[in-house]
């Protein structure tokens, strides 16, 4: 099913879960004028149909790790192989890598409790086999999220 298919009500079903995935069957019907069983199979079509891939949990501000760092990492085999990524999906703190076209080929987003971690988490990526060079920025503070 495409986004452009659904009817008001299966818009507004999106809507509220967007803005709380939490929100009860109980509160969506009432919103929407149908029982919970009806509510409850047109989120099970959403998620069948691919319309909702999937729910998940956003930190609030006090949770939130305290220092970003982004990471851009040359290797030394341009891209051949796959264990400099799958190195990077040990560490917890990658938060997110980026296969780039140009100078460097990855881009790492770093999430740490502190500079001492994100120091940790560099030494961890330069020393990886394969790892020719890196260059690493802090992010000073976020001036737009989307998230």
């Amino acid at each position: 099913m495409r986004a452009s298919n659904l009817d008001d009500i299966d818009q507004h079903l999106l809507a509220a879960l967007t803005a709380s995935a939490r929100v009860s069957m109980a509160t969506l019907a009432t919103q929407v004028h149908l029982s919970r069983n009806a509510v409850r199979q047109r989120i099970e079509r959403m998620e069948r149909d691919g319309v909702i891939a999937g729910y998940t949990v956003l930190r609030g501000d006090a949770a939130r790790p305290r220092v970003t760092a982004m990471v851009m990492v040359y290797r030394a085999d341009r891209m051949r192989g796959e264990h400099v990524i799958d190195a990077l999906r040990g560490i917890a703190e990658v938060t997110r890598c980026d296969v780039l076209s140009g100078a460097y080929d990855l881009f790492v987003t770093v999430e740490a409790d502190s500079m001492d971690r994100v120091g940790q988490i560099w030494e961890q990526i330069a020393a990886l086999p394969g790892v020719a060079d890196t260059v690493t920025a802090v992010s000073l503070s976020r001036a737009i999220d989307r998230h």
